[in-house]
């Protein structure tokens, strides 16, 4: 297994624990107190990191352009895709949630034939379509009926994922040394969300497991799971190749809330799960070589940061 193949799926195994772990979290606190507490943990392990292995250097090397554009990926990814999704997680269940805003690879393939040059092959297309079809099952069913607050839910799932998507394309064409970007976008994303909640919320006080929650969902689903997945993106195959295995964190995440949720394991998850593994699997049947991705300047004097 290349590299990049690994830094995708440890990313992926982590994610899929984060929709349970932050609807168990959101039960008991606001939404942007979830989001910034978290975010604060990641911007404290990321300087702590790169300080003690040296790289915080290279943030000094930074103008301000490149400053400029890490913090607006922190907005537009990590902050709106969270903001957008926590919402639709208090509208609905962890599996229906996880599963609706996991359209983002979608959104990232759409976006990197859109913004990067990569072509839309037959097979890529026939992929795509594969393992949508295997979110439109998973979320069939209940999800169907649009009462209360439901199809409010749906839509703040699918803006985040279109968020995401977006930023991970963006991300991948600004082509900055990860690690300081996410030295940049963490501290962002937590500001902003410190922001919106001291305007919206009113916060409580955190307790006992709510802590380990939050360390997990900032340190591992944020600094760790985020750094991995944009390491895999920039190996050597397209981005519909790792977009398409990130299709198997809806069923791993369903999986996990069925057992420590208490959310019931449907049939039609296990269907959706054929329809998934099939789009990647075709995907990785006929693989072209990797498009033309346009070159763009890295932080000055920084190495390609992949371990």
């Amino acid at each position: 297994m290349k590299k990049q193949h690994l830094y995708g799926v440890i990313a992926i195994l982590i994610w899929a624990t984060a929709a349970p772990t932050a609807k168990a979290l959101l039960s008991g606190l606001p939404n942007y107190e979830a989001i910034a507490i978290p975010c604060l943990f990641a911007a404290a392990f990321m300087l702590t990191a790169n300080t003690l292995n040296g790289k915080i250097r290279l943030l000094r090397r930074c103008t301000a352009k490149e400053l400029a554009i890490m913090a607006g990926l922190g907005v537009l990814g990590p902050f709106l895709n969270a903001a957008f999704y926590y919402e639709g997680l208090t509208r609905l269940s962890s599996q229906e949630a996880c599963v609706m805003n996991y359209l983002w690879p979608i959104m990232l393939v759409l976006f990197s034939v859109l913004l990067l040059g990569e072509k839309m092959t037959g097979a890529k297309a026939a992929a795509m379509l594969c393992s949508f079809a295997g979110v439109a099952v998973m979320s069939s069913g209940e999800a169907s009926h649009f009462g209360g607050g439901r199809l409010t839910g749906i839509i703040c799932c699918i803006l985040g994922a279109v968020c995401y998507g977006l930023y991970s394309v963006l991300n991948k064409k600004a082509n900055l040394d990860q690690t300081v970007t996410m030295m940049v976008l963490w501290p962002t994303t937590a500001a902003c969300a410190l922001l919106a909640g001291a305007l919206t919320e009113t916060w409580v006080p955190i307790r006992g497991m709510q802590w380990l929650g939050l360390a997990w969902l900032g340190i591992a689903s944020n600094a760790v799971a985020y750094l991995l997945w944009a390491w895999a993106l920039g190996g050597e195959r397209e981005t519909a190749f790792i977009a398409n295995l990130a299709y198997l964190t809806p069923f791993l995440s369903v999986v996990i809330s069925a057992i420590f949720l208490k959310e019931g394991l449907q049939l039609r998850a296990l269907a959706a799960l054929v329809l998934i593994v099939g789009g990647i699997l075709l995907q990785n049947l006929h693989h072209p070589k990797r498009a033309h991705i346009p070159a763009a300047r890295r932080v000055p004097a920084a190495k390609e940061e992949t371990p």
